[in-house]
C-alpha cells in the first residue's frame, strides 16, 4: 500500500497567493493541484458601511512567547488598528497582515524599539486605511527574590502589562502589580495601649523596683496581649514611559515599589527572616493613603517615569471590604 504525505508550498509573498500542493511517496513526487487564480478577497471587496470609520478593530488574547526582564513570559496579546472611513475602501483590515507582525516581539527582549517597529508594520500593511495602531501585552512575570536574613530565595509572579501606540507619536505605558503586607497604624495604637494597660494591671501596685529581669520576663510571656491587625496588600501602579528609553524598566519598577513600601510579600521563609519581616511591618505601618504617598514619591524620583497613576488596595483582615487609595501624577510639572 502506497502511503502519501501532502505538502503545501506558497509560490508567492503575497496575502493569498497562489498554491502548490504535491503528493510524496516513495516512488517520487506528483503535483496534484496547482492554482493560479488570485484567491477572493471578502475584506477588500465594497460592501454596505465602509463610508464610517472605526475607533478599532483587531484580535485579542492572542497567544505569544516574549522575554520580559529576562524571563520568558506566556503573554496575551490584544492588537488593532483604527479603520478610516473610504467609501472606496473595503468592509474590513486583513487581520492576518497584523497577526504575522507580533511574530518580531518573540525574537528578542520586549524592547520599546521592537513595539515601535510592529506598530509601524501594521500602519504600513493597511497603507490609507487606518492612522493609528495599538497593541496591548499582559501576562506573569517571574523573578527570584532572597530572604530577609537566611540564604534561601524563591520565585514571585508579578502581573505586568504593555500598552503601547502609535499614531502621531508613540507613546507607551507599563502596569505592575506589586503585592505587599500592610500593617494599620490605628491597630497597632490600640496594641500598644492594650499592653501598656496590661503592664500596669500586673506591677501597678508595686511598692518597690521592678528588675529588669522582671519586665523582660512579663514582656516575653504577657507583653502582647493584642496583635494589631495586617493584611496582605496591592498596589496596582501604571507608569507612562519614555518613548525613547532603551528597555521596559519591570523590574526596576517593580524594585522601586517594594523598596518604597519595606514589607514585600516573601518566598521562602525561616523563622529568623519571618522575624526581620515583622520588624519591618513594625517600621512600616501604613493607612493605604501612606502607601499610596510613598509609592508616588518614588515615581516622580525615577527617571524613566514621566507619569503616574496608583491604585493601593489593603485586602483588610478587620473588614469585610478593602481600602483603597489612587493617586494621579500627571507628570514633572505636578510634582508635589
Amino acid at each position: 500500500m502506497l502511503r502519501y504525505n501532502i505538502t503545501h508550498i506558497n509560490t508567492a509573498a503575497v496575502d493569498e497567493p497562489s498554491c502548490l500542493f504535491v503528493m510524496n511517496n516513495n516512488h517520487g513526487s506528483v503535483m496534484l493541484t496547482t492554482t493560479t487564480d488570485a484567491l477572493p478577497d471578502a475584506q477588500a471587496a465594497p460592501g454596505p458601511g465602509q463610508h464610517q470609520s472605526l475607533a478599532w478593530v483587531g484580535m485579542e488574547h492572542i497567544a505569544l512567547p516574549v522575554d520580559i526582564a529576562g524571563r520568558p513570559v506566556s503573554a496575551r496579546v490584544n492588537a488593532g488598528i483604527n479603520l478610516l472611513a473610504d467609501p472606496q475602501g473595503g468592509s474590513g483590515i486583513h487581520m492576518s497582515r497584523l497577526y504575522l507582525q507580533l511574530d518580531e516581539l518573540t525574537q528578542g527582549e520586549l524592547t520599546p524599539a521592537r513595539l515601535r517597529t510592529v506598530l509601524a508594520g501594521f500602519l504600513a500593511s493597511h497603507p490609507g486605511r487606518c492612522d493609528r495602531a495599538s497593541l496591548t501585552l499582559s501576562g506573569d512575570v517571574l523573578l527570584s527574590r532572597r530572604a530577609l536574613v537566611s540564604a534561601h530565595s524563591g520565585w514571585k509572579a508579578y502581573p505586568i502589562g504593555v500598552e503601547a501606540t502609535l499614531e502621531k507619536t508613540f507613546s507607551l505605558t507599563l502596569d505592575v502589580a506589586v503585592p505587599y503586607s500592610s500593617t494599620c497604624p490605628a491597630s497597632a495604637a490600640l496594641s500598644r495601649h492594650a499592653a501598656q494597660s496590661h503592664f500596669l494591671q500586673a506591677f501597678g501596685d508595686r511598692r518597690n523596683g521592678l528588675t529588669v529581669a522582671e519586665i523582660a520576663d512579663w514582656l516575653a510571656a504577657a507583653g502582647m496581649p493584642a496583635t494589631p491587625h495586617s493584611q496582605r496588600s496591592w498596589a496596582h501602579i501604571r507608569l507612562r514611559l519614555d518613548p525613547e528609553a532603551r528597555e521596559l524598566p519591570v523590574a526596576a519598577a517593580i524594585a522601586c515599589a517594594e523598596q518604597a513600601l519595606g514589607t514585600a510579600v516573601q518566598t521562602a521563609v525561616k523563622r529568623c527572616d519571618e522575624r526581620a519581616f515583622a520588624l519591618a511591618n513594625g517600621a512600616n505601618l501604613l493607612f493605604c493613603e501612606d502607601a499610596a504617598r510613598r509609592l508616588e514619591r518614588a515615581f516622580q524620583a525615577a527617571a524613566w517615569c514621566t507619569a503616574a497613576t496608583i491604585r493601593v488596595e489593603h485586602q483588610e483582615s478587620l473588614h469585610a471590604h478593602n481600602a483603597v487609595a489612587v493617586t494621579h501624577w500627571k507628570g514633572a510639572s505636578d510634582v508635589t
